[in-house]
């Protein structure tokens, strides 16, 4: 086609393409021009087509689903598996078999719709954006443990620190003051001085079995061998009060925010109230051994007591019976807990035929969850600070554990006393314990953050790392 035939047409074709290459029809006057994209060698059928500008679609917007076609002859096989490659990634269609590549354009990925993608999903919601590929949360890496001091740094003798499991001999007040019953004696270790006051003498025919601080630190009570609950004035050293009605030692005592509570080998439990002149107002009976748990809620709705019988007990306020029986436990219950986190939520833990800690809701009386430690649970207390509670253990591995709620994932695992951990005690600040053991040593623990500044806890303390004496 010469020129002058060109411009009859309208159309400037490229030179070396003929008129056979190229078909007009003419519809209401205008012009559609077909044309044949294969070789000009080789005769096709056109049809009407649209070819968009890719560059400038929108194709994420749309729900576009590839069909298989077979490869156009002479087509450029290279290209099409590396377009592939750049739009869906590397491991486009290299999935198992019978599995589906999560980026398959078959599970209609570009669907447009809301993004539902749960937290586990590895990949971004549109792999045309810059964030395309893994998540922030597959590739950030995860949070290293929270390290926790193997040593404790600061150790006291306690001569006569008895090994007896059914005894609570070690409390550590408000006021930053640790009380600790040796004998017939009791004493006071003020933390910030390291001064220690001999608060009493029981005389050769008692002993002490118990300590409890009341919540705000200034009164102490002592239960003794021969039964009586004894409540002293922590600042002045002097006896306020002396309450009977056990009939045997007072191995345990609570303190709400106005009744104390205690107690004993008898199987008893006894509510005392300081504003009234009788020795004890009421008594709850249930258990059919020792009593050697005890411990108030925090908001004082409900008492829990655990017992040589295997049972822990849930007692309300005004309560003359158990609301709850929780007969889970195989050993005796001395180890009980209050979460501070979260209301009714209770911990206890078993004895060495036992060994698990177990967690309740004392809503509805169901066991939450329980763990194997496979030692003897001697003690539980609940951080303040962070969602963790530290146990203490005896038999036959006599470790201290700080566990993780509510997946109970080990923090730590600390080792240093030589026989059963039967006492612990938890600082004002909730973030150092002291536990003691038949070993007649005290070891302070520094295991917990500060509540405002949740950072690592370094691995020195306030106190001199030298060994002193309680007395």
């Amino acid at each position: 086609m010469d020129s002058s035939e060109r411009r009859k047409s309208g159309l400037n074709l490229p030179a070396g393409m003929s008129e056979t290459s190229l078909r007009l029809e003419t519809f209401s006057g205008s012009y559609r021009a077909i044309s044949n994209l294969s070789s000009p060698s080789k005769a096709t059928s056109c049809s009407d087509r649209f070819i968009p500008c890719r560059s400038s679609s929108r194709l994420h917007t749309f729900g576009l689903i590839e069909k298989a076609s077979p490869v156009k002859e002479g087509g450029n096989e290279a290209y099409f598996r590396l377009l592939k490659q750049e739009l869906f990634g590397s491991d486009f269609g290299s999935s198992p078999a019978g599995q589906g590549s999560p980026m398959s354009p078959s599970k209609n990925m570009l669907r447009f719709k809301t993004d539902h993608s749960g937290p586990n999903s590895p990949f971004s919601p549109s792999i045309f954006g810059p964030d395309s590929g893994f998540s922030s949360e597959a590739s950030t890496p995860p949070k290293p443990p929270r390290k926790v001091p193997k040593t404790p740094h600061k150790v006291l003798d306690a001569p006569s620190l008895q090994d007896d499991f059914y005894l609570n001999l070690v409390d550590w007040s408000s006021q930053n003051v640790l009380a600790v019953g040796l004998g017939t004696c009791v004493y006071l270790w003020t933390a910030s001085t390291s001064k220690v006051t001999k608060l009493c003498d029981l005389g050769p025919s008692d002993s002490v079995c118990s300590v409890q601080w009341t919540r705000e630190g200034s009164y102490i009570s002592i239960g003794t061998h021969l039964g009586q609950v004894q409540v002293w004035d922590g600042t002045q050293c002097k006896k306020v009060r002396t309450m009977s009605g056990h009939q045997t030692r007072t191995g345990v005592l609570a303190w709400s925010s106005r009744i104390l509570s205690s107690g004993s080998r008898d199987r008893n439990i006894l509510q005392h109230d300081l504003r009234v002149s009788n020795d004890f107002v009421s008594k709850l009976v249930g258990h059919k051994s020792e009593v050697c748990g005890l411990k108030w809620s925090h908001d004082d709705r409900e008492l829990a007591s655990g017992g040589n019988d295997n049972q822990l007990l849930v007692w309300n306020q005004h309560s003359q019976q158990p609301v709850l029986k929780l007969t889970e436990h195989t050993a005796a219950v001395k180890a009980i807990a209050w979460s501070p986190h979260q209301s009714g939520l209770l911990a206890s833990g078993g004895g060495t035929a036992d060994r698990c800690i177990r967690f309740w809701s004392t809503t509805n009386g169901n066991q939450l969850n329980h763990v194997d430690t496979g030692s003897q649970v001697c003690n539980l207390a609940w951080s303040k600070n962070v969602n963790e509670l530290v146990s203490t253990h005896g038999y036959s591995q006599n470790q201290i554990m700080v566990w993780k709620y509510p997946s109970m994932t080990k923090v730590a695992t600390l080792t240093g006393h030589s026989l059963r951990v039967l006492y612990l005690a938890m600082s004002p600040d909730g973030q150092t314990i002291v536990t003691g053991a038949g070993d007649e040593t005290l070891r302070f623990w520094n295991i917990f953050p500060s509540m405002k500044t949740p950072a690592p806890v370094k691995d020195t303390g306030v106190w001199s790392m030298g060994r002193t004496h309680i007395r």
